[in-house]
Formats: C-alpha cells, structure tokens, sequence
C-alpha cells in the first residue's frame, strides 16, 4: 500500500498497560498509524487520553458505538480497531465493528463465553472481515521455529506436551497481606466469565500447544482451586489432557505460584527428539535426542527456518522480546488486511496469527476445564469447535 493503514482502538486509554503494548506493537514497524478511538466508558477520560495520543478531537469518541457509525461513514474511515476492553465487551464491541464493514484485532479471551465465541466467528465468516486474536506468544520467532519442527517431522510422532504458565504475583492475597487482587476484575465471573486464572493465562498456553503442535484436545481432567479468600474464580489450575491421535499432556497455570514471574514455558516429547521454550528466555530454543548431545538453536542465525527468519528483526546476539512478538502479530494481520483492500488473493497458505476459530477454541478449553473441575465425571471430552 502507498500508505499507512489507519487504527482506532477502544478501551486501552490513560493507565491501561495493554492499551499501551497494542499501541507500540502497531507502531513498531511504521505501517500503521493510530486516528482514532473511544478510549474509556467516560467521554471525559476519553478525550484525554486522545490528547495523550495527538489525535484530531473529532475522532475521539464517547462511546464505542459512536466511534463505529462515525467512522464506518467517513471516506478515511478506520482500516481496523484493536479491541482492548474487559471481557465482557469484546463480543458487543466486535460485532458492532465487524457489521459496520470494520476490520478487528481483540485482545484474547475472544468473549466471555464459548456460545458467544461461536457466534462472532459466525458474524467473522459473514461480514468476510479479518479477525485477529492476539495471542502474542504466537510471534515468537523461535515458537514459529519450534512448530516448523513439529511439522517437518523433526520430533517424530508426538507423544507427549507439557505447558505450564506459573506467576505469583497474587500470592500474597493468600495470607491477606497483598495489594488487593481480590478485586481485581478479572476476579469477577460477570466480567471475566467463568474462569480467572485459566482464562486468563491458561489460554496462553493452551493456544501455544495448539499452535506448535497442531494438536487439538479430546478429554480434560481439571482441579481449578482459589486460594485467596474470597474469591469466586480460580488462582491456580492443574489440567490433565488427552489429545486427538494419542499424545498426552498437561496445562498448567497459576497466580499464587511464589516467587514465580511470567515463567510461560512448553516441552513438547515426540519419539525422534523434544524441544523446550521459556518466554522468559525467549531467543533460545532447546532441542533434546536420547543417543546425542542436546542443541541450543538462538534466534537471528541463517540456520533457522524461513517462519523464524521473517519474524526477527535484528541480528543474532540482539536479543527480541515481548513487544517485537506483539508486533509480529499485528504485522500478519496488517498483511492480511492491506490486501483486502487492494483486492490481493491471500497466500496459500493463509496469514500467521491467531483468528476467530483459535477464540472459539480457547472459550472451549476455558469452559472444559470449569466443568471438568466443578463435575463429578472428571474426564470431560472436549466440545466440537
């Protein structure tokens, strides 16, 4: 395109962290510009925050529903909007830009509910705009690396699949001696839905081993527990799965894990070779034989695959993070929008992020785990996407 693709964005205003990582994985490339925006449910808040950004004041919105008919009939309208509201709102939020011929990018959980989920990949598929999720662990080139193992056959047949993503940031609130988390929203199923931890962070694993593996879930067996008192939605979750085709696994994540930051980490077994990724350390990825020494492959190197390649953006021994890997998000689906609106067929092999099916498939985990650890029959089988 001969010019910058223009994005709106509701919610993420002052003091929203992000709102914030949106705005500067969107800008990081310098194909997109951010115009416009209904920042807060307050149109006063609102209008600050557009000062905050620069923008002209006729395109800062009290209301989102404002913002979408404004914009859907202005000649510069919007090319997309990134959605960075509570969870409650996506699915309005979505649907109302999607039916007035807006392109989305939202924040993960898709919706509140699996229902919901189904119906906006429904609203997705008939008003044919792009939808973009953005679980940004995806954007990882070193993740692209490890599924381009997976699927040239580099691990063999799969065996076995263990993610876990332990923090510890609200351990405190246990003993009653931290920052109130327990009011967190998240904390609150009219907001979140039913689950916090899991729905939250879980999903971010969950999505990480569908997206290297290509595996997808037939049976859970979940323990949610809340351990801050109080508390109506999980801390802490323990998932044992079984996957299509044989492989086992275990999901795992959990709020009140002490001393723990964001330690998302994944090993996936498979009977040539296994590999292992730390996000925490997330330009190495570490593959393991049984008769040979293990290798260490590090992101910017010639020996990686094209996936890996394309995403890094500095050489090796600079290390990328968690931004640039927003930003590879943001990128594929800036790719697949600037070619709807050239009229450019899409690749053969489709665009590189996470879409509605991926939500739909995150809002069936979410609410597997929940019956599976609220029932009686602890193996539940995984419902049709």
């Amino acid at each position: 395109m001969n010019r910058k693709l223009r994005m709106g964005m509701v919610g993420g205003g002052r003091g929203a962290f992000i709102g914030a990582v949106h705005r500067m994985a969107a800008n990081l490339d310098g194909k997109i510009e951010l115009v416009a925006g209904a920042f807060s449910s307050s149109p006063e808040k609102s209008k600050l925050s557009g000062e905050d950004f620069f923008l002209n004041p006729d395109r800062v919105y009290g209301s989102y529903q404002e913002m979408a008919e404004k914009e859907s009939a202005r000649e510069d309208k919007i090319d997309f909007v990134s959605i960075v509201v509570q969870n409650h709102l996506h699915f309005d939020v979505a649907k109302t830009f999607l039916e007035a011929g807006i392109n989305v990018i939202c924040d993960k959980p898709m919706t509140r509910t699996l229902e919901e989920a189904r119906a906006l990949r429904d609203i997705v598929n008939e008003t044919g705009q792009v939808f973009c999720l953005t679980h940004n662990y995806t954007g990882y080139p070193m993740v692209k690396e490890a599924r381009r193992m997976v699927n040239d056959g580099e691990l063999g047949r799969i065996l076995k699949i263990v993610a876990e993503y332990p923090q510890g940031y609200a351990v405190g609130d246990v003993e009653g001696e931290g920052q109130g988390q327990i009011s967190n929203w998240r904390s609150d199923p009219a907001i979140a839905g039913s689950s916090n931890c899991m729905g939250d962070i879980g999903t971010h694993a969950h999505n990480l081993v569908r997206y290297i593996t290509g595996l997808e879930v037939e049976e859970m067996c979940s323990e949610l527990t809340a351990f801050i008192p109080g508390r109506e939605l999980d801390d802490d979750g323990n998932n044992l799965i079984r996957f299509e085709g044989g492989a086992k696994g275990i999901i795992y994540a959990s709020q009140i894990s002490n001393g723990d930051e964001n330690a998302l980490n994944i090993r996936v077994y498979g009977t040539k070779a296994s590999l292992e990724w730390h996000q925490e350390d997330p330009n190495e990825l570490i593959v393991k034989y049984a008769n040979a020494p293990r290798k260490t492959y590090r992101r910017g190197n010639d020996y990686l695959g094209e996936a890996a390649s394309n995403n890094s953006r500095t050489p090796f021994a600079h290390p990328e993070g968690f931004i640039e890997a927003f930003a590879n998000v943001y990128l594929a689906a800036a790719k697949a929008i600037a070619d709807k609106i050239e009229g450019n067929d899409a690749p053969e092999d489709g665009y590189d992020f996470p879409d509605a099916t991926d939500g739909v498939a995150g809002l069936a985990f979410i609410e597997t785990a929940v019956k599976s650890s609220a029932g009686e029959e602890k193996w539940v089988k995984f419902p049709s996407l």
